[in-house]
């Protein structure tokens, strides 16, 4: 089953003529997104992947030694998350393990919440970790990264926001660099080369940018260029 938000390449041709339930619906958000496609499940147990992950071999054949037992060991399994970095998948830092919980029972959980942005599945009763890696493909271009991030921390600016956080000079100058120290030293980040220093520099910025907007936001300061009316 696939659910679109409205893209214009051939995705919905292409998951039709390989028999894949399509359902187009429109973006309202991630954790919604995703929500609303377990609903439509034809099955109890549903495994969730977005466009840019596929499964590796070694966590396929974890699923399907699980399958055969009957899902009976949990009401969820979480796996690692296992991202290519410009062509280095990334093994240390902030980026690895970066678990997940992608396969339940949707009769006992699913995207709870109200955060759209960042979301996580929960389910109520035990959940196992499998192993193999869920690869993951997430930027086409360090262009397409910046802007991702910059929407990613926005949408978390505002979800802070409304759930009453603040954020405070010393966290917008700490916060970024402890992301950056965390990653990069404390979990070895500096082990993926060039490529996990462009990530944690990348990351800490999100934080920066996340941190600023909560500041705009709390002192009534626009964040987002207002329409063109408004002005």
């Amino acid at each position: 089953m696939v659910v679109d938000s409205g893209s214009t390449d051939a995705t919905v041709a292409i998951a039709r003529q390989a028999g894949a339930r399509v359902f187009e619906r429109p973006f309202e958000g991630f954790r919604s997104q995703k929500q609303f496609a377990i609903e439509q499940a034809a099955f109890d147990w549903v495994l969730c992947l977005d466009a840019d992950e596929r499964v590796d071999d070694t966590l396929r054949a974890s699923i399907q030694a699980e399958q055969a037992l009957g899902f009976d060991q949990a009401a969820g399994y979480r796996f690692a998350r296992l991202s290519n970095y410009f062509g280095r998948f990334l093994r240390h830092g902030n980026a690895y393990p970066d678990r997940v919980l992608r396969l339940f029972d949707r009769r006992r959980g699913g995207w709870r919440g109200n955060r759209e942005v960042h979301e996580a599945a929960s389910v109520d009763g035990p959940v196992r970790t499998l192993t193999g890696d869920l690869l993951h493909f997430p930027y086409r271009s360090l262009e397409q990264q910046l802007a991702k991030t910059q929407r990613y921390a926005r949408m978390m600016a505002e979800h802070d926001f409304k759930r009453g956080r603040r954020a405070s000079l010393v966290g917008l100058v700490l916060s970024p660099a402890w992301r950056f120290w965390r990653g990069y030293v404390i979990r070895a980040g500096f082990l993926d080369g060039w490529h996990g220093l462009v990530y944690a520099y990348v990351r800490a910025n999100y934080v920066r940018q996340k941190t600023i907007m909560l500041w705009m936001m709390q002192n009534k300061q626009p964040v987002v260029e207002p329409p063109r009316g408004n002005r």
